[in-house]
């Protein structure tokens, strides 16, 4: 099997996970690729199999034919993972070295059960939807996607914007607020969430439009079906504005025309057979528990 593992850099005190994940896959045989920026952090720190290769891009990764990634950190290294996998449909198993851990549901102390689940096929594996940007002026080049959240905010302390949106090219509403976010089912339990948005379960084939902060308050999130385009224009008294696709961000003005629709393809996200998306709101997102005592 062809494993890919990647993370953004190598902490201290994950050194003796990291070890112990390379060392179970190099007992079973496992042909090692690991994303080059990651191996550069940690190099003479970890042993490693002298046969490893690296993969820089979503070109070279595609290239290499690749079975799974292994992704090491949290949510956000999962998000950062997607910009590599792309359209390759390789699934991504998230081990979680982070606090929370919503998507990222392998624990430290599971690292052994996970990748002797692997090895058995005895494994789900959730496709998650995303959504595509498309702009009138360039703008993140070709990542313009997103398996979380797309959002347009202000910039600092600047005033709030005025966001003109549109449903299918018909006039949905003048949001005057402090920014706007549209979510997939996925990014429904993220910023979304603490925006007061609601939590949308995977397959529901849903977007989530979700004001930030509304000057309007009576303005409240809107759940659209995920074949709808939505569009976008914005104005303000700053003349520049935060647009953002998970943790990618980059300025605007009011010049860009902005819409979203859902992405041609999905990612595939390994978990537990008993840990479903039910299982993961109970336990990260505390539902039903009483803390009072």
């Amino acid at each position: 099997m062809k494993i890919a593992v990647y993370s953004r850099f190598l902490k201290k005190e994950h050194i003796p996970f990291v070890q112990l994940l390379i060392d179970l896959l190099q007992q079973r045989g496992t042909q090692l690729f690991f994303f080059e920026e990651y191996y550069k952090s940690f190099e003479k720190k970890l042993m490693v199999p002298s046969d490893i290769q690296f993969f820089t891009a979503y070109e070279d990764f595609k290239q290499h034919n690749i079975d799974f990634v292994i992704t090491l950190g949290g949510d956000g290294t999962i998000l950062d993972a997607v910009t590599i996998v792309q359209d390759t449909n390789v699934p991504i198993m998230g081990i979680n070295l982070g606090r929370l851990g919503f998507l990222a549901m392998i624990e430290k102390n599971q690292i052994e059960a996970a990748i002797d689940v692997l090895y058995s096929n005895s494994y789900a594996l959730d496709s998650r939807s995303l959504l595509y940007l498309e702009s009138s002026l360039p703008i993140f080049g070709d990542k313009n996607f997103a398996l979380n959240d797309f959002t347009i905010l202000k910039r600092d302390t600047s005033s709030m914007v005025i966001i003109h949106a549109y449903v299918n090219g018909e006039f949905l509403n003048s949001y005057w607020a402090d920014g706007i976010i549209v979510a997939t089912p996925t990014g429904s339990t993220g910023y979304s969430l603490s925006c007061g948005g609601p939590i949308i379960f995977p397959k529901s084939g849903n977007l989530i439009i979700t004001p930030v902060a509304p000057h309007n308050l009576n303005v409240r999130p809107i759940v659209l079906s995920d074949n709808s385009v939505i569009s976008f224009e914005v104005e303000g008294r700053a003349k520049n504005f935060l647009c953002t696709l998970d943790s990618r961000y980059a300025t605007i003005d009011n010049h860009f025309q902005l819409a979203v629709r859902k992405a041609d393809f999905q990612i595939k996200l390994f978990r537990f057979t008993d840990r479903n998306f039910l299982y993961m709101i109970r336990e990260k997102l505390k539902w039903g528990i009483d803390s009072r005592n």
